[in-house]
């Protein structure tokens, strides 16, 4: 294969597209979630630590949270701190194993997350219906549509 062989130029279209539509959308969840104090990864967070629950499985390790919020574990272990100064989370040491630490949304966590939800939400909607106008991302926007998370 040479540098110009037409299934590179293709895949590479293909990931300027996503990489296009991705920060096209993160740059408009960050200006609509700025009214609630929050960044975009700050509200992933919020929103992946809030789905916890206490059966098996349920809580989720530093590791995980990092790999769902696609950030290295030591920025997750910064973003972590800074909403736990804010008291937006809450650090406690894992019952059965007293080397896990689990994080938990506060009160005021799951309050801010509330508020700031249905914002998000019409934001995402908003630049996914921005970017459809544009013909290089409009297949990437109907895949996001329709893609359904395993639980």
């Amino acid at each position: 294969m040479t540098a110009t062989d037409p299934s590179l130029t293709a895949l590479a279209d293909g990931w300027c597209a996503l990489s296009l539509l991705h920060g096209r959308i993160e740059s408009h969840l960050e200006r609509a979630l700025q009214r609630h104090g929050l960044s975009a990864r700050e509200y992933s967070l919020l929103d992946v630590l809030s789905q916890q629950h206490d059966g098996a499985g349920g809580h989720l390790q530093m590791k995980q949270v990092a790999d769902a919020v696609v950030l290295s574990q030591s920025a997750t272990t910064r973003l972590v701190t800074r909403l736990e100064d804010r008291g937006l989370l809450a650090r406690y040491l894992c019952p059965t194993d007293r080397r896990g630490i689990y994080t938990d949304v506060s009160d005021t966590g799951l309050a801010l997350l509330a508020e700031a939800r249905p914002t998000h939400d019409a934001a995402l909607r908003e630049a996914l219906d921005e970017a459809a106008g544009d013909p290089r991302l409009e297949p990437l926007v109907r895949v996001v549509e329709t893609a359904r998370t395993v639980a």
